[in-house]
């Protein structure tokens, strides 16, 4: 498959995925990749953006301080924190950061804190867990490698997607060809709503 063609195909393509979700990408994607993250934010619509990518000690901050100098418009912020929950790495200052930087939203594996803030608002934040105990500052970490969310592995630009369900992420070069099975799976699922509610279901391997 040739590569996304233009800036103006991928946003494209991303507004088209904003109008889908996880679980039917997660389906088209053989059920493989997938994050069970929780959305901490107001849900108003499903999140969709390209990866930047960082990789943190367990309950260190200090490389993600550094991705939000260089965290651009439209950019998913993708922080693999080990799944480690004994400390926040993030709260509302810094989502408040990437939020004003035009950024799509943050993916956490690892915890963060101020849901009082956080659950007011509907910018996208999805994280492995709540706590209040604040992070160390002394580094390293780096930004701009793949990283292992939850297990599914994402790479600087993948397309990354949220959702009431949770996170999905894939290659751009994937995303055309996915796009078009995902419209066929929700083609199909909408047939079933329908023979559904009109009494002809026959169940989903055709059992009469």
């Amino acid at each position: 498959m040739n590569a996304i063609a233009s800036t103006s195909d991928l946003h494209a393509l991303l507004a088209a995925y904003a109008r889908t979700s996880t679980s039917i990408i997660s389906d088209c994607l053989d059920r493989l990749p997938g994050a069970p993250l929780t959305p901490f934010h107001r849900i108003e619509g499903t999140m969709v953006g390209t990866a930047l990518t960082v990789k943190v000690p367990c309950g260190d901050n200090r490389a993600i301080h550094q991705a939000l100098e260089i965290l651009s418009p439209g950019q998913v912020l993708v922080v693999d924190g080990g799944g480690d929950i004994s400390r926040a790495l993030m709260g509302d200052i810094m989502t408040a950061i990437a939020q004003k930087r035009g950024a799509a939203g943050i993916v956490v594996d690892g915890a963060i804190r101020d849901l009082a803030t956080i659950g007011k608002g509907s910018f996208p934040v999805f994280a492995r867990a709540a706590y209040h105990r604040g992070p160390y500052k002394n580094g390293p970490g780096d930004i701009n490698l793949p990283v292992s969310i939850g297990g599914m592995i994402i790479s600087p630009g993948d397309i990354v997607v949220g959702d009431h369900d949770g996170i999905v992420a894939f290659p751009a070069e994937q995303a055309e060809e996915l796009l078009q099975r995902c419209l066929g799976t929700e083609q199909k699922e909408a047939e079933m709503m329908a023979q559904i509610a009109s009494g002809t279901y026959k169940g989903a391997y055709g059992a009469k």
